[in-house]
């Protein structure tokens, strides 16, 4: 994998491919959460599954857990599609409360 770029723009990511090391797709990039306390980015959203965008499944993944493979235009998540597929979730009418400490702890402890 090459170096990626230090800067890039959320719309250069958006809808972008998410693969394991392995190159089996995960999903796309759906969007990106903002600490408005830190200014950087906490989560990434992914979105599996479904067809055209109906009956897909979103994901918040700790953005430390990705990987930028600029080269390949894609984000790399050491996860199998069997794990990610057992992932907490969530459906597009009902987000979490990105802001609540135990759900961020259980998504970094389940994405080490």
């Amino acid at each position: 994998m090459t170096t990626a770029p230090r800067f890039l723009s959320a719309s250069t990511l958006s809808g972008d491919a998410i693969k394991n090391p392995q190159g089996d797709s995960l999903g796309n990039l759906k969007d990106i959460m903002i600490d408005t306390s830190t200014g950087k980015v906490a989560y990434a959203v992914l979105s599996y599954g479904g067809i055209l965008g109906m009956g897909d499944k979103l994901f918040a993944v700790p953005w430390e857990s990705l990987a930028i493979d600029g080269e390949n235009k894609c984000l790399i998540l050491n996860v199998s599609k069997e794990r990610l597929k057992d992932a907490p979730g969530f459906d597009k009418d009902r987000w979490p409360n990105f802001a609540d400490p135990a759900f961020a702890d259980q998504l970094r402890g389940y994405y080490r």
